[in-house]
């Protein structure tokens, strides 16, 4: 009986913070829960993206790089203007964005709270061109602006610590807390290889992604393009970009009706 009753109060703890904690995310308007402030998160993601950081090796391809944080910044200023001029430009205030690509043969990319976005050099030949590696960066700016990062620390700290604040969890509770976020982050004995997000999150931010990548002139249909070769991975191993979400026809149909959406957004830009 007490056994039974454990996921009946988690679920009405969450139904209960829920009411004081939803939030919606931009464009796609699903609400979402989130307890957690940018603030908190950054600090807290910050320091375990600088211990990656100082351990990887940045990728000594001077035009490679240049490359990832051009596709980057550009993506970056086409959203913020887009929440700027819809008033939703308090949501991104404090972010301070960084593109890095990491030498790594992984077929991998990811993102943290507050704008940090890694690139692995075994994507570049997946994504060919500055265009393909404009749908893997969009994807990934769009798990930062849709706070997905926020989101399951939230799930995570009402299911684990009763829905405490993150600011509060860190006080009194400093070494449990900062095991939540390397759980949250999967960063432990692996450091950096952040955890797959939930299939929710993924095509939230395979929608998004292209949206974002048509704001910034890259035309979305260039997402089926990259995510079917990214499918064709699976002939050997499955890319760790993927672990969550497979590439499968399903996703490639989904993206298929992502696209009108995003060229919605879409003004071609005269050169890349």
């Amino acid at each position: 009986m007490k056994r039974n009753n454990i996921p009946i109060f988690f679920l009405l703890t969450l139904m209960l913070l829920g009411l004081a904690a939803c939030e919606t995310v931009p464009i796609t308007g699903r609400s979402q829960f989130n307890i957690v402030s940018d603030a908190s998160i950054a600090s807290l993601s910050l320091q375990q993206y600088q211990e990656f950081i100082g351990q990887a090796k940045l990728s000594p391809n001077a035009s490679q790089t240049a490359l990832v944080k051009r596709v980057g910044v550009r993506i970056q200023r086409a959203v913020e203007q887009y929440l700027t001029q819809n008033g939703m430009a308090d949501q991104i205030k404090d972010y301070k964005w960084e593109f890095n690509l990491v030498e790594d043969k992984q077929i991998n990319a990811w993102a943290m709270p507050g704008g940090k976005v890694v690139v692995y050099s075994g994507m570049l030949p997946i994504v060919e061109d500055e265009a393909g590696l404009a749908v893997v960066v969009g994807h990934e700016v769009a798990h930062v602006i849709a706070r997905h990062g926020n989101e399951r620390m939230s799930h995570e700290l009402a299911r684990q610590m009763g829905g405490v604040a993150l600011s509060t969890a860190l006080s009194s509770s400093p070494a449990a807390t900062q095991q939540l976020a390397m759980q949250v982050f999967g960063i432990g004995s692996q450091v950096g290889v952040m955890l797959p997000f939930s299939r929710l999150h993924e095509a939230e931010a395979d929608r998004l992604g292209l949206i974002f990548m048509a704001m910034a002139g890259y035309d979305p249909h260039k997402g089926l393009v990259v995510w079917q070769r990214m499918a064709a991975q699976k002939g050997g191993s499955t890319p760790e970009f993927l672990s969550t979400h497979p590439s499968d026809e399903t996703r490639i149909r989904k993206i298929q009706t992502y696209i009108p959406e995003a060229m919605r957004y879409y003004r071609p830009a005269t050169t890349y």
